[in-house]
């Protein structure tokens, strides 16, 4: 008898968790979903912005089912290159664990949250941007080598086709190969730089693979 009151015990703690936490009523704009759209969204989803704003609960509220079929097919925000070929310090990517919590949320309830103090501080777009590279390498259409040495800081798509999909790589002369970036639905519309993570040195006589002769891509350097 013991034995099966505390797995119902037991049992009914699950059930417990799983419902605060499976169902999306515990997600709150003001604590978890404002974060994701400041970092994310907001960059473009703002007043005096290229699309509208996503800054507050009463513009995101009678959005949300957008929202989340955007994300959800990962169209929003448009970042346009396959996770984990190349590292980027400007990813605007949202990770798996970021959709889940914006499903839950709208399926939750699209809850605002009772604690306004929650919220985030709204980010700085008057700010300069930090480390943006200041000058263009070359531009790539085609299989192209370094005839010197240079410091690779990102890549910039000026031309791609719709459905193109390009897997740039650099070759070292010693044989080592780079992966730079992956192209996958990106929409040149929406144009933006793909920056490194981490800057990377590159002696000459390095190749760029993977760019096709169609294609135009800018490499840049700070």
């Amino acid at each position: 008898m013991r034995t099966l009151l505390i797995a119902l015990l037991a049992a009914a703690s699950v059930g417990g968790i799983v419902a605060a936490h499976g169902s999306g009523s515990s997600i709150t704009w003001n604590r978890e979903i404002s974060r994701i759209v400041y970092d994310k969204c907001a960059s473009c989803h703002r007043p005096a912005g290229a699309a509208f704003s996503l800054m507050t609960y009463a513009d995101v509220q009678p959005r949300a089912n957008e929202l989340k079929e955007a994300v959800l097919a990962r169209r929003m925000p448009p970042w346009g290159a396959v996770k984990g070929f190349g590292q980027f310090r400007n990813d605007q990517s949202l990770s798996q664990e970021q959709i889940e919590l914006i499903t839950k949320w709208v399926d939750g309830g699209i809850r605002r949250g009772n604690n306004p103090g929650m919220l985030p501080k709204p980010p700085d777009f008057e700010a300069a941007a930090d480390g943006e590279p200041d000058a263009v390498v070359a531009r790539v259409s085609g299989p192209w080598s370094s005839d010197r040495a240079f410091t690779l800081d990102g890549l910039l798509p000026e031309r791609v086709g719709v459905n193109d999909q390009l897997r740039i790589v650099a070759v070292l002369p010693d044989g080592r190969i780079e992966p730079l970036l992956w192209l996958h639905n990106y929409d040149s519309r929406q144009a933006h730089s793909f920056l490194l993570r981490r800057p990377l040195m590159l002696p000459a006589g390095t190749e760029i693979r993977g760019v096709s002769r169609d294609a135009l891509i800018a490499l840049l350097r700070r």
